[in-house]
């Protein structure tokens, strides 16, 4: 025998102890060729979260729109449209929303039996295109078998309508109404999205990256391209101290302690208690906290003692960030970053500050705790601070459950079905080749690059990481942050320090690298698409990180369809830029459809008024035909295990391999 018969051999043998029997092999073969023939399932897209949990959390249960649609279609001609928006409400938030229907409800049994039939037809509608064994996987277990029962018997059948009948009733008769509903009602939310895919930035900005994490760590249909505002928090639990300094300093930009205190425990009180002692006369406006002021907005929001201890907190942490990456920069000279360091150039008698060979005037000068002889080096309170806080990320169990999880259902890229999927950018040179970039002393680009780049991430948490590569790793964090070719930021300087001393916004401006321009060039996405092996007759390019700015006219599709940027502006600080509040690609069996929302209310309004997150579609792509199972990266893997199983049966027959009867 060949070396390949061998090992065709070995295959034929290890799967005949799965499928001992010509008759088990071939009902597997009449399985998976059944399964390929169903519709393709339905993937949803989002990206650039940042910390909005309520309306993250909403899409998730209203898939993007989807019940909505699906209930609309089956009931538009015998229910009103309020009765719709109630039953959509009710799948949306089932235990609060029973709850309010259990107070004003004068006949429970007759609202029961009416809401269990609709709840059926809905399920039933949303489970049409899986295999009952994946339905039954998506079944709570205590309900399994009535719920199966219920989609799968059609009691519009004259024989089976006493038989469903009495099913429904019987779940009423002994009290496990509320709780059946409860479990139908997420069984239609967890089939109604089949992938989610999350183009990065879950942290920062929004109150809830916490919560955000703790949903998709019991949601087990995801993955996730990390994005820069991601990198930070894993760079921050690595223990990289200037990370650490850049995830306090833009929480409190934000006026967003939540995620830190109440989600990991991080405790603030030294931060707090040294802002007081060194900048307790500062006013600190440049670091007042970006928090709502209406009245209607500002409910819950801390008051102006609080806020003026947030300002002063912020500016110490800004400080301590500027000195620590000024000795990282001076650490690690091939990240090119010392051009960042502008502590040293600013000039205590003028009162002035040299940007790239230019004098601006500084709008605030008060700095305490910096000696002009030796910018960089921390105080001994501050270092005693950057420790506490140091040893406060590190021992955070919660944050270090939620980067593993990061890690176990991420990395910086994926191809999906035809689609390249990453945050931000891959770096590019002007003539539009793909730039080399330096990662632990070796230059990569292209797919090998974003490979690299995640494997160093990786090593920043292996206990088996040499201790140079390990700390490099950990360092890393912080180029990934702010580098100039960082894939996930790639722009020539990040302008922090500007933005909050120098008044000319000429010095703010963060040009951005060569592929945010030329991405939208058609030529350029097929160039990056073959590097990552993206086949198929329709292909993409998915990213996030840049806001669409729809009200200047900017459009999510670009370079002919062949990319898509969908960050919408989940967070509420970029809905004034982008003019709404976030996107959701949606790609099922007939296309591609982009999924554009409007702001989100809250989920109290959602449950008390039956208010909905007002979508509008767009169409991005139609196929010609339904796409089908065997049209997706599962069914090729599905048809090698036919191929494999084919195999098999003829080895069977032919007597290669011997059934095992007993």
């Amino acid at each position: 025998m060949t070396e390949k018969t061998d090992s065709d051999r070995r295959v034929l043998e290890l799967l005949s102890q799965t499928f001992p029997t010509v008759s088990a092999a071939a009902t597997e073969i009449i399985n998976l060729e059944a399964i390929q023939n169903l519709p393709k399932g339905t993937e949803h897209f989002v990206a650039d979260i940042h910390g909005e949990d309520e309306a993250f959390s909403h899409i998730l249960r209203n898939a993007s729109g989807n019940i909505r649609r699906k209930v609309n279609e089956i009931f538009a001609t015998s229910m009103r449209q309020e009765e719709i928006g109630a039953l959509c409400t009710l799948i949306y938030y089932p235990e609060r929303k029973l709850q309010l229907i259990k107070e004003s409800e004068g006949d429970l049994s007759n609202f029961y039996n009416i809401t269990l039939h609709r709840l059926v037809k809905v399920c039933r509608s949303v489970s049409s295109k899986y295999t009952r064994s994946k339905v039954r996987k998506a079944l709570p277990k205590e309900f399994a078998y009535i719920i199966e029962e219920l989609l799968h018997e059609e009691h519009s059948d004259y024989d089976k309508q006493a038989y469903f009948s009495r099913i429904i009733e019987t779940i009423i008769s002994t009290g496990q109404a509320d709780a059946f509903i409860v479990a139908i009602c997420y069984v239609i939310q967890r089939l109604s999205i089949d992938q989610l895919h999350i183009l990065g930035d879950v942290f920062d900005r929004g109150p809830g990256a916490h919560l955000i994490m703790d949903m998709l760590c019991h949601y087990d249909r995801f993955d996730i391209q990390w994005g820069n505002h991601d990198a930070l928090w894993m760079g921050a639990a690595a223990g990289n101290t200037a990370c650490i300094a850049n995830v306090l300093r833009i929480s409190l930009r934000y006026g967003n302690m939540a995620t830190l205190e109440d989600g990991y425990g991080i405790n603030l009180v030294p931060l707090a208690t040294f802002a007081m002692e060194v900048y307790g006369d500062d006013p600190c406006e440049r670091f007042r906290p970006k928090i709502a002021e209406t009245a209607q907005e500002a409910a819950g929001h801390p008051d102006e003692k609080t806020r003026q201890l947030m300002a002063r907190m912020h500016k110490a942490i800004a400080m301590i960030q500027f000195k620590i990456e000024g000795q990282l920069s001076r650490k690690h000279p091939e990240f090119g970053l010392e051009h960042r360091n502008m502590l040293e150039h600013i000039d205590r008698g003028k009162g002035t500050v040299t940007v790239y060979g230019k004098e601006y005037p500084m709008l605030d000068m008060n700095f305490p705790t910096i000696d002009p002889a030796d910018p960089y080096r921390l105080t001994a309170e501050e270092e005693k601070l950057v420790n506490r806080l140091r040893h406060s990320f590190l021992m955070s169990d919660k944050l270090r459950r939620h980067i593993n999880c990061i890690f176990s259902h991420g990395c910086m890229y994926a191809v999906t079905n035809g689609n390249l999927l990453f945050h931000a950018s891959l770096p590019l040179n002007a003539d539009g080749t793909m730039k080399d970039v330096e990662v632990d002393g070796g230059k990569y680009h292209g797919q090998e690059l974003l490979h690299r780049v995640g494997m160093t991430m990786r090593a920043a948490f292996n206990s088996d990481t040499p201790a140079p590569h390990r700390e490099y790793a950990v360092d890393y964090y912080w180029y990934l942050w702010c580098g100039p070719d960082s894939p996930l930021f790639d722009k020539a300087r990040m302008t922090t320090f500007e933005r909050y001393f120098i008044a000319d916004k000429e010095t703010h401006k963060e040009p951005k690298g060569h592929y945010y321009t030329l991405r939208d060039e058609p030529e350029v996405c097929r160039m990056i698409l073959d590097e990552f092996n993206v086949q198929g007759e329709h292909r993409h390019i998915i990213n996030g990180h840049v806001p669409v700015r729809t009200t200047r006219g900017e459009s999510p599709v670009r370079a002919d369809g062949l990319l898509m940027v969908i960050d919408g502006g989940f967070a509420k600080a970029y809905h004034d830029t982008t003019g709404i509040a976030g996107y959701t690609l949606v790609y099922h069996s007939r296309g591609m459809q982009l999924v554009q929302h409007e702001p989100f209310s809250s989920t109290e309004e959602a449950v008390t008024l039956g208010t909905d997150i007002r979508s509008t579609t767009q169409l991005v792509e139609l196929s010609n035909r339904r796409q089908r199972v065997r049209d997706t990266d599962k069914g090729r893997e599905l048809q090698v295990q036919i191929d494999e199983l084919t195999q098999l049966l003829y080895a069977y027959r032919h007597g290669l391999i011997k059934e095992q009867t007993r």
